[in-house]
């Protein structure tokens, strides 16, 4: 059953409109390396589109209604779309569920410190990394600091042309014959990815008994000072993460692809979102879900382990007159999901690590992973045949190419969703997304085929699962 590469089949036209929704992807994937942008720019997105954020609908006393669209945000860094059908919500919703966050390195608490004459920033790496992929790139520094007066300062400095970037050294091949016997988990200790943000001193007097110990650390903080009014302390309440600096790019000389940090996962997310705001009248109500902490769990206030959707389906229940408890478990228990992660991409020069007649294959569409998990499907939803037969039905229906896949062989590795999590309320629930190679890399690559396979399975999900 093996499945044909998409780009066969597209028109002249279908080519033009695949180019103009990479051109849109790459921009998100370019401008919005955190969470907290994601979320920002989804949010500016859904209101283009008309939707009226939930907090707005409650203050003024609103009820809901068919064709209603309304967006609740969580902490700046969930994102729900919610697009009321003409069904009653209790018979469920289609949802659709990515997550932003990505691999990369956090700021420490306390981060800054001089040592050899540079002025280093200390970080703690976030989610599934190789140390090693960290060394000797050029990075950027993208967050926010939040001061006790309230303000909030936002940080992003790398990604301009005309910005200094930063970079993690490496050790030199003249004197690495130890460092290159080690295993590669061991060449890099996490706890020296220390980010050199400066090499020059603030002058001063020798004989000054007021002179900065560290003067080169305090340069930096100087021009932190200067430019952003913040101090060495305000770090202590800031989330600032040390990403690759530079845009996402086409790649091959066919520009067939697309190479970019934070495909995993903002490659589903994207065209979750358009395809949401897309589908203007739906009999099931739509919902586009983005979350946090995927990465390291689904935890947290902002991961998918929190009441956020929970909590917003309710408000959104009571609002359009069908407020009880027993409807609400209902309305969850009879909806619909695509919980869209991205799979492991066949990858030619690592062929023993999958299974070809199971494997994920770049340009051949969006992928369905009946399972996740790793060994026994340990941590896995794993849909049953009869959801996984209603979502063939629409995929074929619509014209779209899929294919099915696992990640990598038995007992390779393996890995999560937020599936599992979703599926605890009974609802029917498969993971899907697109092929990847590279995964936590900095640079990961997706094919283009692949991102518009996934907007169309998304929005043929949307209008009738």
């Amino acid at each position: 059953m093996e499945r044909p590469c998409a780009w066969k089949k597209y028109t002249p036209q279908q080519v033009e409109e695949l180019e103009e929704l990479c051109r849109g992807y790459k921009q998100f994937l370019s401008e919005n390396k955190t969470e907290r942008l994601c979320v920002k720019t989804g949010i500016k997105m859904a209101e283009e589109a008309g939707y009226v954020d939930l907090e707005t609908v409650i203050a003024e006393g609103r009820e809901l209604k068919a064709g209603d669209k309304v967006y609740a945000a969580n902490h700046g860094k969930d994102l729900m779309l919610v697009n009321l059908g003409t069904a009653p919500l209790g018979q469920g919703f289609n949802i659709l569920g990515a997550h932003v966050d990505s691999p990369r390195l956090d700021l420490k608490q306390n981060p800054a410190f001089e040592a050899g004459d540079m002025a280093y920033l200390d970080t703690h790496y976030y989610g599934g990394v190789k140390s090693y992929h960290w060394v000797a790139s050029p990075l950027a520094l993208v967050g926010v600091i939040c001061k006790k007066d309230g303000t909030t300062v936002d940080i992003n400095i790398g990604d301009k042309a005309d910005d200094p970037v930063f970079t993690i050294s490496d050790l030199l091949i003249h004197l690495s014959s130890e460092q290159m016997s080690k295993p590669a988990k061991d060449a890099v200790d996490a706890e020296i990815l220390d980010v050199i943000v400066g090499g020059r001193p603030v002058k001063f007097d020798e004989d000054d008994k007021d002179a900065p110990k560290e003067p080169v650390k305090q340069m930096f903080l100087d021009i932190l000072k200067e430019q952003y009014d913040v101090e060495e302390e305000d770090f202590l309440s800031a989330e600032i993460e040390v990403v690759p600096a530079g845009p996402a790019r086409d790649m091959g000389l066919d520009r067939s692809m697309i190479l970019g940090y934070g495909h995993d996962d903002r490659v589903c997310a994207y065209p979750s979102m358009l395809a949401q705001i897309n589908v203007t009248n739906v009999e099931r109500t739509s919902i586009t879900l983005i979350v946090d902490k995927e990465e390291i769990g689904s935890v947290g206030a902002t991961g998918m382990t929190s009441r956020f959707f929970e909590n917003t389906v309710a408000e959104i229940m009571m609002l359009a007159g069908e407020d009880s408890p027993l409807a609400l478990r209902r309305a969850l228990a009879r909806s619909r999901m695509l919980s869209s992660d991205v799979s492991a991409g066949f990858d030619p020069g690592y062929a023993g690590k999958f299974e070809t007649k199971n494997a994920a294959f770049m340009g051949r569409g969006l992928c369905f992973n009946k399972y996740t998990g790793s060994r026994g499907k340990g941590g896995s939803n794993d849909a049953d045949a009869e959801y996984v037969a209603l979502v063939r039905d629409i995929m074929d229906e619509a014209g779209v190419d899929f294919q099915t896949c696992e990640l990598g062989r038995v007992n390779a590795g393996g890995g999560g969703t937020i599936a599992y999590i979703m599926a605890k309320y009974g609802m029917n629930v498969i993971d899907s997304g697109v092929a990847v190679l590279s995964m936590h890399a900095l640079w990961e690559v997706a094919n283009k085929a692949d991102i518009y396979e996934a907007y169309r399975g998304y929005k043929a999900f949307i209008e009738r699962a």
